[in-house]
């Protein structure tokens, strides 16, 4: 049952909670200029004003210039909606629909974010929930693999909102200086880069005074004289005589792209491809269908061994919870096993009482699977607690049936009468404990959707245990104990 309910659940880090606010990530191709991306923001934020009527705050920042997003191509946003009993529409149902929509824009690429339950800031760090690093010491290989991972990301159904952080077509003009030409009118490097910054950077040069005002001296040529790549030619540059030539007497200017940032990972050159997952899947899915993707592109030989793959972001904190879970589990079970083992003087009475574990297991995985609910961090926990929970029934019954059992009855009388007896306690201490679990299960209270799994995991599981560990423990206890009987008392040879 564990296997056959639990291979259907999709797992995550932790649910979604509604916060009654998200986050919009807005981009245009490399190269575009504050005035254009500003444009194209005001586009999106009226956008989302037309079309969310449940929103309170609507705010947006071009260039944001911190948390590694301050190109002047980028730009972010913070939406603030009414609380979840004011509205008909969940945060969810608002999010996807606003990302159905933003397809329609051509421009640039936009996307809503919902702020992950459970998110650790990392440096570098994606702003969506699913990361996969493309890993190679060979900044050529990877950028020549990159785009065909995208495509295939792209196509996938399982995937949404795809982006990378390695963008390799940032326009960029490369000046050559004719070293001997310049040498021969007196114009060093230096020159030229002094006129082109002085040409183009905006940098404050100094002040003056007109009319009791201070003014600042800023030098940069006007804009028509720098809309267009090719205008540097015939900015000018002075000789060594004083005399103004302009530039295309010493340099060539070539139009080109490149990079516009080398990121890396691992010491390794990287490449993180980000994305949402789809509706209907979760952060499990996405980083399975990322590990496919990667594999059909090992099978196919587009990716050789000199590359490797890593995960960043949420998907990291996702990998980890799961295998740290996993060791506090068997960790609880070996600790639990130990201290039955010391106080029954035996090795056999423990296993038997903990097999009311993967009963339990059973009924939270079912229940799981009943309610719709994913496998995460909460319903792990639950799981764990459940280790604790459910093996008082087994503790209930062996220890009275170990006790009758020294006054010479035998062991399938003795365990259906402690079975009998020990029912009324164990009804009463597994139903107050689903009792005190019900509320977390039915969702009562503000944020309370992550720990929905938790209490359906609880209840399920100790309902289920209780249920069949009245049958359970009896029928193994008479197969494996091998409890010896204690001699019986005089009174008890006397009688007989």
């Amino acid at each position: 049952a564990i296997y056959i309910f639990g291979s259907g659940l999709k797992s995550e880090l932790a649910p979604l909670e509604d916060r009654s606010r998200f986050r919009l990530a807005m981009s245009a191709p490399e190269g575009t200029s504050y005035d254009a991306m500003e444009t194209y923001v005001n586009q999106v934020t009226q956008f989302v004003m037309d079309s969310v009527p449940e929103r309170e705050v609507v705010l947006t920042t071009t260039a944001p210039g911190f948390s590694g997003a301050g190109a002047v191509n980028s730009a972010n946003g913070n939406i603030r909606i009414s609380a979840p009993d004011a509205r008909d529409r969940s945060q969810d149902d608002i999010v996807q629909a606003l990302n159905r929509n933003f397809k329609k824009f051509n421009f640039g690429q936009t996307y809503a974010l919902q702020e992950q339950t459970i998110a650790v800031q990392r440096g570098g760090g994606s702003r969506l929930p699913v990361s996969f690093v493309l890993e190679n010491i060979n900044f050529e290989k990877l950028s020549k693999v990159l785009p065909q991972f995208l495509d295939e990301a792209n196509k996938s159904k399982v995937l949404q909102n795809v982006d990378v952080d390695l963008k390799v077509n940032k326009p960029e003009l490369r000046i050559t200086i004719d070293r001997a030409k310049a040498s021969s009118l007196g114009i060093s490097v230096e020159d030229v880069s002094q006129a082109l910054q002085l040409a183009l950077s905006g940098g404050r040069l100094g002040y003056f005074t007109m009319n009791g005002k201070q003014y600042q001296v800023i030098g940069q040529v006007t804009r028509d004289n720098r809309d267009e790549p090719m205008n540097l030619k015939y900015y000018s540059v002075r000789t060594a005589n004083g005399q103004m030539i302009s530039m295309d007497n010493v340099i060539t200017v070539e139009e080109s792209i490149s990079p516009s940032q080398i990121y890396h990972y691992n010491r390794y050159k990287s490449a993180t491809i980000s994305a949402n997952p789809a509706t209907g899947y979760t952060l499990g899915d996405g980083i399975d269908e990322m590990q496919r993707i990667y594999k059909s592109l090992v099978d196919k030989k587009v990716i050789d061994e000199s590359f490797t793959s890593a995960l960043s972001g949420s998907s990291k904190d996702y990998a980890e919870s799961s295998s740290n879970t996993l060791f506090a589990f068997v960790l609880a079970l070996a600790l639990i096993y130990l201290v039955l083992a010391a106080q029954f003087e035996s090795f056999v009475d423990p296993i038997i009482i903990m097999l009311t574990v993967p009963l339990a297991i059973a009924g939270a995985v079912l229940s799981l699977w009943l309610f719709g609910q994913t496998l995460n961090i909460f319903s792990q926990i639950g799981m764990i607690m459940l280790i604790g929970l459910v093996t008082k029934n087994g503790i209930l019954i062996v220890e009275y049936a170990n006790h009758i059992r020294d006054t010479g009855v035998s062991k399938s009388e003795a365990v259906i009468t402690a079975a009998k007896m020990r029912l009324r306690p164990i009804l009463m201490t597994s139903l107050a404990m689903a009792g005190g679990a019900l509320p977390l299960a039915l969702s009562l209270g503000a944020a309370s959707t992550s720990r929905i799994p938790l209490g359906i995991v609880i209840v399920g599981g100790v309902m289920f245990s209780l249920v069949l560990s009245l049958f359970v423990v009896p029928v193994m206890y008479t197969f494996l104990s091998r409890r010896k009987i204690k001699e019986v008392t005089a009174a008890k040879k006397l009688n007989d």
